[in-house]
């Protein structure tokens, strides 16, 4: 059957509803064309982006003249857009990762991609030919970092050059997939500023910890699956002053400082032959050789927060780190939990005693069901009190105050009006805080 006819059939009405076959074969014909032609300009450095996707598109235009099929000047268009964007970018999804509004794109194997807008998860309509078109993106993107994803490593961790988190799954692991998810990270980080405009913290909040950071209290930053707390360790950090040296170790490097003297440090998985591996713990103990003024880990998810606290109760103060836990006393059990992961057979009530004494604030986030993520907690550990670590909270949300016709929270962030025990600490750095950040709010009753 011609090609024409077979164009001419799949444009029939019980035909809709899919990708149109005749042009993906089209397409793939073209990419081949396209890469032998252009193969080596691809991976040339000397050439600019502008110059580079110059070049593919002539090349395209060219490669389509000579192919005889009845295209209208609308699929041309959309013809070009979708090799040059599997040629220089991440095929199909490559739109999706340059719209601003756009947060985390889910690929849930080729046929379905999800995004999040808004804190609210849609449908993309986007979507690749079949599954061996999403595996190359996918070996595209983890080969730019130096990682490998087949049968024997089916799970990668990776990021992209701007620094967005990557997470693929293959077969066998990934039934119907393979399985592709990225967060966005924005090129332009967030600032605090960002912060208090999206409400996620208030401008007194943000002042209070700004001191913390400038007064080298070490801080945990605690919270669910995306609610925010890699950018908010991200903020943190920027409050560190320009003159200290900071040392960052995360499994995939994520966060963007803006200071001069910075080292980040990034884990490296097994190789083939299951050797080579670097983990958070090795990187964080190499940091303490290192003479850093501050630490920042990207993430405790295991044995580290054992070398975290020793770290933070050995004259390395003001180190930041996050913990997945949905309430700031969770994120300390948490924490014990991952200090009984490092194999030492330590009584709890020790690890308790090191925890109360290493750390100073929690930050306590959360995604709310509109979709908004907001800092629901900051809390001050005091100390210890028998068998248990005493915690005050020094701001708390006031979900009290119910939320609009449109379902979004209209509570905010505000202070309890207990002026921390280390106020004292800070005053000795120079570092005062005056009577306004913590002047006590009324919280709405909560309807019965």
């Amino acid at each position: 059957m011609s090609l024409y006819k077979r164009l001419h059939e799949a444009s029939r009405p019980e035909q809709l509803g899919g990708r149109d076959p005749v042009l993906d074969e089209l397409r793939q014909k073209i990419h081949h064309h396209l890469i032998q032609e252009l193969g080596p300009l691809l991976y040339n450095q000397r050439l600019s982006e502008e110059e580079l996707r110059r070049q593919v598109t002539e090349q395209l235009q060219l490669a389509l003249a000579q192919e005889r099929v009845p295209l209208s000047a609308a699929d041309k268009i959309g013809l070009i857009e979708d090799i040059s964007d599997d040629v220089l970018g991440y095929g199909p999804i490559d739109r999706l990762l340059r719209d601003d509004t756009i947060s985390e794109v889910m690929c849930n194997g080729p046929n379905l991609v999800y995004v999040e807008r808004n804190g609210k998860l849609e449908v993309s309509g986007v979507t690749f030919v079949d599954d061996t078109h999403l595996r190359r993106i996918i070996d595209k993107i983890v080969a730019q970092v130096g990682r490998r994803i087949d049968e024997s490593v089916p799970m990668v961790d990776a990021r992209l050059p701007d620094g967005s988190r990557v997470n693929a799954v293959v077969h066998p692991l990934a039934i119907g997939g393979p399985f592709l998810t990225i967060r966005k990270f924005s090129a332009d980080p967030y600032t605090v500023q960002d912060l208090i405009n999206f409400g996620t913290i208030s401008r007194p909040t943000a002042q209070f910890l700004r001191a913390c950071v400038e007064g080298r209290l070490n801080v945990i930053v605690s919270g669910g699956t995306g609610s925010g707390k890699t950018t908010m360790l991200n903020v943190l950090s920027s409050f560190i002053p320009t003159d200290e040296r900071i040392i960052t170790v995360e499994d995939a490097k994520e966060l963007q400082l803006k200071q001069d003297h910075v080292l980040a440090l990034e884990t490296r998985p097994r190789n083939v032959e299951g050797k080579g591996e670097v983990t958070i713990r090795d990187l964080v103990r190499n940091t303490l050789r290192m003479r850093p003024d501050r630490i920042v880990v990207g993430e405790c998810r295991g044995g580290e927060a054992l070398d975290m606290l020793q770290a933070m109760n050995t004259g390395h103060d003001g180190s930041l780190t996050t913990v997945h836990a949905n309430a700031p006393r969770d994120s300390l059990a948490r924490m014990e939990t991952l200090v009984l992961m490092a194999g030492m057979d330590l009584p709890v009530r020790a690890i308790r005693e090191q925890m109360a004494s290493a750390v100073d604030v929690i930050v306590q986030l959360s995604r709310l069901r509109d979709g908004t993520r907001r800092v629901t907690h900051v809390t001050e550990v005091q100390g210890m009190e028998s068998e248990v670590i005493v915690l005050q909270d020094v701001f708390l949300f006031d979900f009290g105050m119910g939320v609009d016709e449109n379902g979004k929270f209209m509570g905010r962030l505000k202070s309890t009006g207990i002026r921390p025990k280390f106020t004292e600490k800070l005053a000795d750095h120079g570092i005062r805080l005056g009577p306004e950040v913590f002047a006590a709010e009324s919280f709405a009753r909560r309807p019965s």
